[in-house]
C-alpha cells in the first residue's frame, strides 16, 4: 500500500485492503490518542490529520475516502467526550499539499508524477498545490490559544478546493 491510500475500485475492494486502510488510518489514530491521554493536562488541544477526501467523493477511493470522514466525525465525538477535561479536538484537513504522500500515489514515474501534479493544482483555485509550511501554520493555529473558542471543526487547507 502506498502511503494512506490506494486508488481501488469499488468491484475491486478486498477484505486485505479494507483492514490496510483501516489499520494505518484509522486504528493507529485511536489508539495513538487513547495511549496520549492519560499524559495530556486538562485544556490541552488535539489535532487530528483529515484530508478534504473527507467530503469529496474521489473515484477509486472510497475506502480513503470513508476513513477520513471517520476521523471527522471522532473529533466531533471526541470534543464532547473531552468537554470535562476542557480538550479540544479539531481536524486539519489538507488538499493537494506538495509532499512526499502525493509522489506515492503514482509509481515511481516521473511523467506520471508530473501530470498528477498539475491535475490536482488545475482543480485549486489558487492555481497551485499548497506547500507544507502552510498546512503546518493551520496545525499550529489550532493546537493555539489563539483557537481557543475552536472545537470539534474540520479546518480545510486547500486552496479553495472544497468550497469553491
Amino acid at each position: 500500500m502506498r502511503r494512506g491510500g490506494e486508488f481501488v475500485p469499488l468491484g475491486s475492494y478486498t477484505e486485505e485492503h479494507l483492514d490496510k486502510t483501516f489499520d494505518m488510518n484509522v486504528k493507529g489514530l485511536v489508539f495513538t490518542v487513547q495511549k496520549a491521554l492519560p499524559l495530556l493536562p486538562n485544556g490541552a488541544t488535539i489535532v487530528l490529520n483529515g484530508s478534504i477526501m473527507s467530503v469529496k467523493g474521489f473515484e477509486n477511493f472510497g475506502v480513503y475516502n470513508a476513513i477520513k470522514a471517520a476521523v471527522r466525525s471522532f473529533a466531533r465525538t471526541w470534543t464532547t467526550e473531552l468537554k470535562e477535561r476542557m480538550i479540544r479536538v479539531n481536524v486539519v484537513s489538507p488538499g493537494p499539499i506538495d509532499t512526499p504522500a502525493i509522489e506515492g500515489l503514482v509509481e515511481n514515474d516521473n511523467e506520471q508524477e508530473k501530470q498528477l501534479n498539475a491535475n490536482l493544482a488545475a482543480g485549486v483555485p489558487l492555481g497551485r498545490m499548497g506547500e507544507p509550511d502552510e498546512l503546518a501554520k493551520a496545525v499550529v493555529f489550532l493546537a493555539r490559544d489563539d483557537s481557543s473558542f475552536v472545537a470539534g471543526v474540520e479546518r480545510f487547507v486547500d486552496g479553495g478546493f472544497v468550497a469553491v
